[in-house]
């Protein structure tokens, strides 16, 4: 399965982001967390299939009704641990 990690900036805390994006995740079914970093951004493992992780990343870029998306970098990895869920953190 595939993977992706997501660093996203801009005004993504506070804001229910994390909680938007496991809605999103969820919905699609991507597997995976999401959690916030001390400096303010947001960062995403997803792992899903290649078309789905494209849609997710497109949902992503958008972000929530409260959030305001400035930079999302991501990256497809080989990653060790395959996930069953997609969790906050």
């Amino acid at each position: 399965m595939k993977s992706m990690r997501c660093v996203i900036s801009g005004k993504v805390q506070g804001v229910y982001f994390r909680s938007w994006t496991k809605d999103q995740a969820d919905s699609l079914g991507v597997k995976g967390w999401v959690r916030n970093i001390s400096d303010g951004r947001v960062e995403i493992l997803a792992q899903a299939a290649d078309d789905i992780l494209a849609e997710f990343k497109k949902r992503l870029i958008q972000g929530s009704s409260m959030s305001e998306v400035k930079n999302i970098e991501c990256e497809t990895m080989d990653y060790e641990k395959e996930y069953s869920v997609f969790e906050t953190r």
